[in-house]
């Protein structure tokens, strides 16, 4: 099948959203969140597409029974009014009866939220039924679906945005750490999967016309794979992938959904992508080998994690630390704390210097994520074997400073791909980092002078922003309002966990969720 051009191909996916979009609007007045309605359509969309494989005379027989003949699209699409309502809860109902699989992950915990039977069959026969989701390319639907799932992170009320992480730069990562068919590739906080399709993609236009047939099944069948811990959003990224082509909807699922922190990897990667959940804590407690546990009711042990915190990015760290195989590689977005944090995280920033290469930070600029406040940076790493006795992994780190004197909002300025061209350029993926040269932005640190900082800090600035000795090149007042307000949602973060480290409450006058857009 010949793909459309490109113009041609946005177009198509750009009206589909915009269709599937407007109808949200009519189903949000009936109640439903921008989340809720893409869970439904999530529903819908594996049952119109598991019954196009069955039609497929191209498709194995085998292949063919996905889902079982009473409880299918055609047995939805036949019934109209209240029967149909009926007999869509009674199918969610039974799909949700099958652990392990794909089709066990979208349908877990199913509900149908759509309680008015009049607008569940306009969206089974018109926006659903009209379209043909397996023939006109991965591309376009699942751009269609991720477009959606872009939406409904800017629906801050219910708090979606936490799951996604900005296209540009997923893709800058993803175009650094350059994936190849032999890599394993996982996220252990994998959100709307994200990631996971952005390497799939990779490996696709680079290098699926050197794979054998069976190399390029393999990609889809278990060499890519994440961990979600909310089952909702663990059902769209099972989706996500689904509609890009990755896994298959009788296969086993390729999301696990539980707590990652919990315990020791089972699997190890050679990649990980990751952007794990801001907070102020792990829900449960790491006891590390240091036998520190927290006041916490419930404790468990990781004895390959360095130290015991409650700080959910560090643990998620020494998860990735420990999920890497040897000579695996990772890029992973952590806030500014974990650069310079004291106690737990002096330890684990001295285990990733001497059992690690940490060879590159990319510091990001405020206004990029639906997370207010948020101040952080990419930390590529690299697993190495240990070296003599005393001598480190990481000799340089260089840091690139993407904050200082950039500003972007999520509306008006958002991140491009195109504004982190210089910084892929630098970073010379594929070549040897002694060949790096060193720029405004872009500074290396020998690990001599990075182990004498104090408390190992490498929360490195040497820049000054020009706008603040030059009144000429002052921002617009709304680019300042809104950078004063991601200030204090980052202090009221920071004080919020100091709080509740000592033991208090956090009242709901505190959540910092709820400050206001001025995008």
């Amino acid at each position: 099948m010949t793909s459309a051009p490109p113009a041609q191909a946005h177009a198509k996916t750009s009206t589909l959203v915009a269709k599937l979009w407007n109808y949200c609007n009519v189903l949000r007045d009936n109640g439903l969140s921008t989340i809720e309605y893409v869970e439904q359509l999530s529903y819908l969309l594996f049952l119109k597409m598991a019954d196009e494989i069955a039609d497929d005379p191209f498709t194995e027989r085998e292949a063919k029974r996905v889902v079982p003949a009473p409880y299918d699209w055609k047995s939805l699409a036949r019934l109209k009014g209240i029967d149909l309502e009926v007999h869509y809860r009674k199918t969610l109902e039974v799909l949700a009866k099958n652990p392990g699989t794909t089709l066990g992950t979208i349908f877990a915990k199913s509900q149908n939220r759509i309680t008015e039977p009049a607008l569940l069959e306009k969206l089974v026969v018109d926006l659903i039924g009209k379209e043909e989701w397996t023939i006109q390319g991965t591309d376009l639907k699942g751009d269609a679906y991720e477009g959606l799932l872009a939406k409904g992170a800017e629906d801050t009320k219910t708090g979606a945005g936490q799951y996604f992480t900005p296209r540009a730069l997923i893709d800058a990562m993803v175009d650094v750490m350059q994936p190849g068919p032999k890599d394993t590739i996982t996220d252990p906080a994998c959100g709307t999967g994200g990631f996971l399709i952005a390497a799939h993609h990779y490996i696709r236009e680079n290098h699926m016309r050197d794979l054998s047939r069976n190399e390029r099944l393999a990609l889809g069948a278990g060499k890519i794979w994440g961990n979600e811990l909310v089952t909702g959003t663990a059902r769209l990224a099972a989706m996500n992938m689904l509609l890009h082509g990755i896994g298959d909807a009788d296969g086993r699922s390729l999301i696990t959904v539980g707590d990652a922190l919990a315990e020791q990897p089972s699997r190890h990667a050679s990649l990980v992508l990751a952007n794990p959940p801001f907070g102020k804590k792990s829900a449960i407690t790491v006891v590390g080998t240091d036998g520190r546990a927290e006041r916490e009711d419930i404790s468990y042990e990781r004895d390959d994690f360095r130290a015991t915190t409650t700080n959910k990015q560090l643990n998620f760290l020494q998860h990735i630390m420990s999920l890497l195989e040897m000579n695996g590689r990772a890029s992973v977005v952590l806030p500014d704390n974990v650069l310079f944090e004291g106690g737990a995280g002096e330890k684990v920033r001295r285990r990733l210097l001497e059992d690690f290469d940490l060879h590159t930070v990319l510091r990001l600029p405020t206004g990029i994520f639906y997370a207010g406040g948020v101040k952080a940076n990419v930390l590529f790493f690299e697993k190495r074997p240990p070296r003599s006795e005393g001598v480190p992994n990481t000799s340089k780190l260089w840091v690139y400073d993407f904050r200082t004197a950039k500003h972007f909002t999520l509306k008006q300025h958002p991140l491009r791909r195109v504004d982190l061209d210089e910084f892929v350029e630098v970073y010379l993926p594929g070549k040897p980092r002694d060949e790096r040269v060193e720029s405004e932005r872009f500074k290396s640190f020998d690990y001599e002078e990075l182990i004498a900082r104090d408390k190992v800090n490498l929360d490195i600035t040497w820049m000054k922003d020009p706008a603040l000795d030059d009144a000429d090149s002052l921002l617009p007042p709304e680019v300042i309002a809104q950078e004063i307000v991601e200030d204090l949602q980052a202090a009221l973060s920071e004080f919020a966990a100091i709080a509740e480290a000592l033991g208090g409450e956090i009242t709901a006058d505190a959540d910092v969720s709820q400050a206001p857009d001025l995008d």
